[in-house]
C-alpha cells in the first residue's frame, strides 16, 4: 500500500483538512479521496490528494 496525501482549502488558504491515507493504487486513491470529501463536507471547496511521488490524483479548484 501506499501514502496519498489529502488536503482542503479555505480560498484564504486556511486549510480545512489535511490528512493522509493508504491505498494500493491511484485510481483506488481518486475513489476513497471523493469519499471523504463528500463526507466531510468539502467536495466542492479546493482540494487536492496526491501519490508519493507527488503526482495530483484528484483536483478541484
Amino acid at each position: 500500500m501506499r501514502s496519498y496525501a489529502l488536503t482542503v482549502f479555505e480560498p484564504t488558504g486556511e486549510k480545512l483538512l489535511d490528512e493522509s491515507f493508504m491505498a494500493d493504487t491511484d485510481e483506488d486513491a481518486k475513489k476513497i479521496g471523493t469519499e471523504r470529501l463528500a463526507v466531510e463536507g468539502y467536495a466542492e471547496h479546493t482540494h487536492r490528494c496526491v501519490s508519493p511521488e507527488a503526482k495530483l490524483v484528484l483536483f478541484h479548484r
